[in-house]
């Protein structure tokens, strides 16, 4: 993976060939060929890892048990987009290469799928309805914070303040309103949310 992300960003893009990526990083094509069959693949393996490193991270944190699931939520998206900046110029010409869609982007496919275990264990709560109903409404959670992940990729990608702090706030914005209209549909923090992205002139 550190070879391939290092060829990536030297060449501002995917090696021609595992051959010639091989010998350029002195190691043999097979070793490739045994654990992946492209490079389209790899890239899906390497954003997983990036999310399954985050979590793993959470989870190893004492007091992480403890913090209520907006925390927790907040501490995933927090540590997630730190390691997407440790790794910006890959990250960026990778997403760039596929294109950020909400209908195509195979590129996150894996990694959606440990996002979406992760958002279901916080369990977060609905509506008392019937069970059918609840079904409907706990796939929607996850959904809606799936393309709420998306939107701040999205802003990641264009954001150019230091140490990516435009993007912390994006983030405790977006959560705290998601949040909040499951549970009040707050105005104050749709108004909030609809202020930050207006001063960003974001475009959709």
């Amino acid at each position: 993976m550190d070879f391939y992300m290092d060829a990536v960003v030297k060449n501002q893009g995917k090696p021609s060939d595992v051959e010639s990526w091989s010998k350029a990083y002195n190691f043999n094509a097979d070793k490739f060929d045994e654990h992946f069959e492209s490079f389209e693949e790899l890239d899906k393996t390497i954003f997983k890892t990036l999310i399954d490193v985050s979590i793993a991270t959470l989870i190893e944190t004492p007091d992480f048990t403890s913090f209520s699931k907006k925390d927790k939520l907040l501490s995933l998206y927090y540590t997630l987009f730190e390691n997407f900046t440790l790794n910006r110029d890959f990250i960026q010409l990778t997403i760039k290469g596929y294109g950020l869609s909400f209908n195509t982007i195979s590129l996150f496919s894996e990694l959606k799928e440990s996002f979406m275990g992760f958002v279901e264990s916080l369990q977060i709560a609905t509506l008392s309805l019937n069970d059918t109903m609840e079904s409907i409404q706990k796939k929607s959670i996850k959904e809606g914070f799936w393309v709420q992940f998306l939107l701040t990729v999205k802003f990641w990608m264009d954001d150019d303040s230091d140490q990516g702090e435009k993007t912390d706030i994006f983030i405790e914005k977006s959560i705290n309103t998601g949040l909040e209209l499951l549970n009040t549909q707050s105005l104050n923090n749709i108004i909030d949310l609809g202020k930050f992205l207006y001063a960003e002139k974001i475009k959709s």
